[in-house]
């Protein structure tokens, strides 16, 4: 009888793990019973995410995110973040997905899963014309500013040797160093460093060089599988449609590559 006691104890802890993956794996159950989707995004990354003079949220980020929630026929909920805490937000459950220029990377892969490519990002090197920078190697002994936790932050940390990588907590603290003159050399995508050029006309601000062209994913969480389903159908219906790239002109002032959607709706 013990021996059933324990195989009866032990099915039933079996199938309350079970039945907590299950409901982990509704989330768009759980989402359209709520009347609600609880989005991420950062809205101090400009044109991406960032508030009008009325403050309220704008930029491509967001728009993304309005017209998902819209097709998705659910009320938005902005969960506002900086680039250290997207994924955080995620796991622990305080955002359903993540829409907040998050480029794919082997070691994010290992913890969220990503959707379909939404939107391409130039992620490169910046400073002051004086300061001569070519390359990786010519940042040996130079301060560079980044924002913590993001591809620039992890891409020169491992390939600028030599260089002092100076991290701050969000883009707005970035943004403030390089216009201010606190940093003269800055790693960043395209669109925020076009920012800092606008703010700073004096500082003579230049690009240097590119880091990478980054693949844009909507964040959802590890094992996700009906949820991912729908947002990669959502992306692909909305590339084809036009809307997404009808966004992302808006406000990069670009279309969205021909041979990047080539590959992404392969």
């Amino acid at each position: 009888m013990k021996s059933i006691s324990f195989i009866t104890k032990g099915a039933l802890a079996l199938a309350v793990a079970a039945s907590g993956f299950a409901a982990q794996a509704d989330t768009l159950d759980n989402i359209r019973a709520a009347k609600k989707i609880r989005i991420s995004v950062d809205l101090a990354v400009p044109p991406s995410g960032m508030t009008d003079g009325n403050m309220k949220p704008t930029g491509s980020d967001y728009d993304v995110a309005v017209l998902l929630a819209k097709d998705l026929g659910v009320a938005l909920e902005v969960v506002p973040t900086v680039g250290a805490t997207r994924i955080p937000n995620l796991q622990t459950g305080k955002a359903d997905i993540i829409i907040s220029t998050l480029a794919w990377t082997p070691d994010r892969a290992k913890v969220i899963d990503y959707s379909v490519p939404y939107a391409p990002q130039i992620s490169l090197v910046g400073g002051i014309k004086g300061v001569q920078v070519k390359s990786m190697a010519d940042l040996a002994g130079k301060s560079v500013a980044v924002n913590r936790s993001t591809t620039q932050d992890s891409d020169l940390t491992q390939n600028a040797k030599g260089a002092t990588v100076v991290r701050y907590d969000d883009d707005a603290g970035v943004i403030t160093a390089v216009v201010t003159g606190q940093a003269d050399l800055v790693g960043t995508s395209a669109a925020l460093f076009q920012t800092m050029t606008q703010k700073a006309p004096a500082r003579q601000l230049e690009p240097k060089f590119i880091l990478r062209t980054n693949d844009l994913g909507i964040g959802v969480r590890k094992d996700d599988a009906k949820l991912l389903a729908w947002v990669n159908d959502w992306v692909r219906a909305n590339h084809k449609n036009g809307k997404l790239n009808e966004i992302f002109k808006k406000y990069h002032g670009a279309e969205i590559p021909a041979e990047a959607l080539e590959k992404w709706l392969k």
